[in-house]
């Protein structure tokens, strides 16, 4: 995919198929002028509206059964102006799979660190009940066929130590390469929640790197990570001074960055893409206009998505970017996560799109991609969509940290909402209904 970017000048504060839904008039022109009266009618009104009936869009946590994966349809159907902007997580979990494979088949001659003939890999897991973490944990098991079945896919359990091969969750793999067949094994993988009970922590991937290095850290010869923050954190801490590559999901900068010095790879899941999406669903509800403006089909101003950088899939009302692999050879083109995505990077006029007050969170201030990638992008596009946002940052924990802090739901023309956990969308449903 040729990616291209238009740098903005700009501070930040911080730092999942189906054809692309085309909905919505035959050109820019009729769009605007079908949606003149319309917009004129809805400016400035969305303030009187009931706060059930306010624009809504859930972001990057998708309201869904940790257990089950089954999706909260109830959340995603609030109201008429609810969606959910992600990316798809199974695309980019084969992704990954196949992009530790290749390097694997490219690379075995200096794989094989202590010559033993397997594979070892150690795994770091974000969060046992999110969908994307069982999705990458999933897709790495698959790839390498470490994979055994459970209630009809692939068991994502982590494994604790497994250096023996005997672990229940996962079985040996194997792959040819070199003329070669190579035994490979998920030696251990765990779930990084910190002792307050945050996951995706990359302090404690750091301390569970140094925790197997010590214990079998010759076997290790790959490390893999469901994201960057905590790849980096075990690749800081251990890998790269003993020449193991590590892989990682998110494309942060850093990541990137560190891919010249011996980081395997990563996986950019689009965030210029999803950002502007996440906005742009409630840039058009409060305009009173078609939800795929902007998006499917061209604005007054030029912003259009083409149909592949992402999917929307009606029956689950959600949006989806989709994944680029992020390697040695393409790593240049992603050093800046920040830059917001060219095709959608015109300003909207004021006069027709006025200015809205968004109440927003992001669940983890501390968290690596949200706030260093996703955040910043967000406040990018804020500007050229009209829009004055709220940035709340919560504590990764508690739920009630974010709630606490939507005490007047009323002084807000729609919300967008990123949950700690992905069953816990009726805590914030709960406030709007009052």
């Amino acid at each position: 995919m040729n990616k291209k970017f238009v740098s903005l000048t700009m501070a930040a504060l911080l730092g999942f198929s189906l054809a692309a839904c085309g909905s919505g008039g035959d050109s820019a022109g009729d769009a605007d002028t079908a949606g003149d009266a319309k917009q004129e009618e809805s400016a400035g009104a969305s303030s009187d509206l009931a706060n059930k009936d306010k624009p809504l869009v859930w972001f990057n946590r998708q309201p869904s059964n940790s257990s089950t994966g089954e999706l909260d349809m109830s959340a995603l159907s609030f109201n008429d102006d609810t969606y959910y902007v992600g990316f798809d997580a199974n695309q980019g979990a084969e992704l990954q799979g196949t992009m530790v494979k290749d390097y694997l088949e490219a690379n075995i001659e200096k794989i094989d660190r202590n010559g033993d003939g397997v594979i070892g890999y150690v795994l770091a897991i974000g969060d046992i009940g999110h969908n994307d973490s069982i999705a990458r944990t999933r897709g790495i098991r698959k790839a390498l066929g470490t994979g055994v079945e459970k209630d009809g896919d692939i068991n994502s359990e982590p494994v604790g130590t497994n250096t023996d091969g005997s672990a229940s969750a996962v079985q040996d793999g194997s792959i040819e390469a070199g003329g070669k067949k190579y035994v490979v094994r998920e030696l251990a993988s765990q779930e990084m929640k910190n002792s307050v009970g945050a996951t995706w922590d990359a302090a404690t991937a750091g301390n569970a790197i140094g925790t197997w290095s010590s214990s079998f850290g010759e076997e290790i010869d790959v490390v893999v990570s469901n994201n960057d923050g905590m790849g980096m954190s075990m690749f800081n801490a251990w890998s790269k001074d003993n020449d193991v590559p590590t892989f990682g999901y998110d494309a942060n900068n850093d990541a990137v960055a560190a891919i010249a010095d011996g980081y395997g790879g990563t996986i950019s899941q689009h965030a210029d893409v999803q950002a502007y999406l996440t906005l742009r669903v409630l840039r058009n509800a409060l305009d009173g206009v078609d939800v795929d403006t902007g998006i499917g089909t061209a604005d007054e101003a030029g912003n259009v998505l083409s149909e592949d950088v992402y999917v929307y899939k009606a029956d689950e009302r959600s949006y989806y970017a989709l994944n680029v692999a992020v390697t040695a050879e393409n790593y240049e083109e992603f050093t800046d996560s920040t830059k917001v995505y060219e095709p959608v990077s015109a300003q909207l006029d004021e006069s027709s799109h006025a200015t809205k007050k968004v109440w927003l969170d992001i669940y983890n201030a501390s968290d690596n991609f949200l706030s260093s990638t996703y955040q910043p992008l967000l406040q990018n596009y804020d500007d050229l969509l009209n829009l004055d946002i709220e940035y709340i940052g919560g504590d990764g924990q508690t739920e009630s940290n974010i709630t606490n802090r939507l005490g007047n739901p009323g002084q807000y023309d729609a919300f967008a909402i990123n949950m700690v956990k992905t069953d816990n969308a009726a805590s914030y449903t709960a406030l709007l209904n009052q």
